[in-house]
């Protein structure tokens, strides 16, 4: 029998470093309190000159963005409803970062799960699944490419991805199929924009707790899944961010065309 792993406590919060200092920085799926919404705050913590950020519900883009123009300054962030599904929503979310230059940082969190069994998913929902967490995250990269080379700017794109696009889990065949294609997207891509000197990686969590997952998930679900982490714990959302930050800054210069797991699983 395999021993309880004692749930390490979470770290402190790391203060701002100025990492992305004067960029631009677009994330899309960012309204909520999970890794995306994380991934915003880091940005403007560490010197962002601008965030465009967007979502598919419009009151919590709202709500978020007051929030953090309060705290930030209202000339530092701008909200946008974009559903990735649609070409003409992700060129609408990178015509907004115009007004602050150009988007420099593409961080592409947007993503849908669920689980059915292969037995009973429908072609409505693997499609559904795909067309959000693998196509929309293509389109992305594709739309913001484009303006990187035809800017000759040596722009950034982080993806998000996941564990289980590497391991198995029942019921999520389809979500592990799409994230399993954002990984070698994200391989593929960096190859085809290196001579533009654009730099593409992906970041793989596992559990990166959150109230939302917190109330849609079951508690033996959540102890299991905590099990399998070495620390015994959930990341709390800001740790994934802090990688993603650490991808899209300077600091990384020389990495292109890699998948960081953020997570004991590698596989």
């Amino acid at each position: 029998m395999t021993a309880m792993r004692p749930e390490q406590p979470t770290p402190d919060y790391v203060p701002g470093h100025d990492l992305l200092a004067g960029k631009v920085v677009v994330v899309t799926a960012a309204a909520g309190a999970g890794i995306g919404a994380a991934v915003v705050r880091r940005a403007l913590e560490e010197g962002a000159r601008a965030v465009v950020f967007s979502d598919t519900h419009e009151r919590r883009l709202a709500e978020a963005e007051e929030a953090l123009a309060a705290e930030f300054g209202a000339d530092r962030v701008r909200q946008l409803v974009c559903n990735v599904t649609r070409e003409e929503d992700i060129a609408a979310l990178l015509d907004a970062a115009e007004e602050f230059g150009g988007v420099d940082v593409m961080i592409n969190n947007a993503g849908l799960g669920g689980t059915d069994s292969i037995l009973e998913v429908t072609d409505e929902t693997w499609n559904r699944v795909i067309d959000i967490t693998l196509t929309g995250t293509m389109r992305a990269t594709r739309a913001v490419g484009q303006r990187f080379v035809a800017a000759g700017k040596k722009g950034v794109i982080v993806n998000n991805a996941s564990v289980i696009g590497w391991r198995a889990q029942e019921g999520q065949a389809h979500y592990a199929a799409a994230k399993a294609g954002v990984m070698a997207l994200t391989r593929c891509s960096a190859l085809d924009l290196a001579p533009h000197g654009i730099r593409v990686n992906a970041v793989s969590p596992s559990l990166a707790m959150h109230p939302f997952l917190e109330k849609v998930t079951s508690p033996e679900l959540l102890v299991e899944l905590k099990q399998r982490e070495a620390f015994g714990r959930a990341a709390a959302p800001w740790e994934v961010a802090n990688v993603m930050v650490f991808l899209a800054s300077d600091y990384s210069s020389y990495l292109t065309g890699e998948v960081i797991s953020v997570s004991s699983q590698h596989a």
